[in-house]
């Protein structure tokens, strides 16, 4: 993975995250408009990113390639769960806050984030793992994640939350895989319109977090210490880790590139959402995205350093 391509990516997504921030600033853009746009990233944009590249005309990897794929990353899925109880206990992190730093720990970025930056620095040939992700990011969310917050809201647990399985994110992640296993040829008219939505994917989730970064004051985000020591430890060392030892074993760059970039995006926003809705402190949450976000412009050059 080009190192000099990696910088370029972050150096972009910088300057539109500065543009999300000015256009809130400038009044153009209202947190109210961004939760519509967010919607649209989630529900169209994203999904159409994933999709359309199941018809890209790149040479198909074989079922092999996808079940080593799927391995890897419900491997990486397990370590992160791993490293979610290790790492409150190495920071000292208070029992009754530790859920924050599982949650950030398990769910990263790799929607808003991991999709459009895989696609630009590996291409639309990734995709189709970052689908296998998705897919396992989903399923874990709405189960582990849900159960996680529940208890920190100590909630009866009656509400049934695995219908939200069946969510766009679930969806455009099956269907990019049927599809791609599938290997026929849809109308033009159709893969244009999906390639169309799909590339304005990166400015949107750009302009969304500008305006959550524009939105939070710099004590707010900049001053704890211990976020800082996470952030080393679970954008850096874990990510740099486990793709060494990866390498050892999993010959197939794409995969194991992948793979890396997606354990080295920021951590995402679905366990902020979750929380709000099960009214319990997301202050740590929030400070986590943002600070992970902002830092990763600079670890995730980091960790494509030790990429093959």
């Amino acid at each position: 993975m080009s190192i000099t391509v990696v910088l370029e990516q972050m150096i972009i997504i910088l300057i539109l995250i500065l543009t999300g921030m000015f256009l809130y600033h400038k009044k153009m853009l209202s947190e109210t408009t961004s939760g519509q746009i967010s919607g649209i990233i989630v529900n169209v944009t994203n999904p159409a990113l994933l999709i359309c590249s199941a018809f890209d005309d790149s040479p198909k990897l074989s079922l092999h390639e996808l079940l080593v794929g799927l391995c890897v990353f419900l491997l990486s899925y397990a370590v992160l769960v791993l490293f979610a109880y290790l790492i409150p206990l190495i920071l000292r992190i208070p029992e009754h806050a530790r859920y924050s730093y599982r949650m950030l720990t398990i769910f990263g970025n790799v929607g808003f984030i991991g999709i459009p930056l895989a696609s630009a620095v590996l291409g639309s040939g990734s995709l189709i793992f970052v689908s296998l992700s998705n897919l396992i990011y989903n399923v874990l969310l709405y189960t582990y994640g849900m159960g996680v917050l529940k208890k920190a809201a100590k909630s009866d647990g009656s509400e049934n939350f695995l219908n939200k399985l069946v969510n766009a994110g679930t969806i455009s992640a099956l269907l990019t895989i049927i599809f791609y296993l599938a290997d026929f040829n849809i109308p033009t008219i159709i893969s244009s319109s999906l390639t169309y939505a799909g590339r304005t994917t990166t400015f949107l989730s750009m302009l969304v977090l500008g305006v959550s970064v524009a939105q939070m004051a710099p004590k707010d985000i900049f001053t704890h210490p211990k976020l800082y020591a996470y952030t080393i430890i679970r954008q850096i060392m874990l990510p740099i880790g486990f793709t060494l030892l990866l390498s050892l074993f999993i010959k197939e760059a794409l995969i194991v590139n992948t793979a890396a970039l997606m354990l080295s995006v920021p951590a995402g926003n679905m366990p902020l959402m979750l929380s709000k809705q099960l009214n319990i402190d997301e202050s740590t949450i929030s400070q986590g995205i943002i600070l992970t976000t902002v830092l990763s412009l600079v670890t995730i050059p980091i960790v494509t350093l030790f990429t093959v």
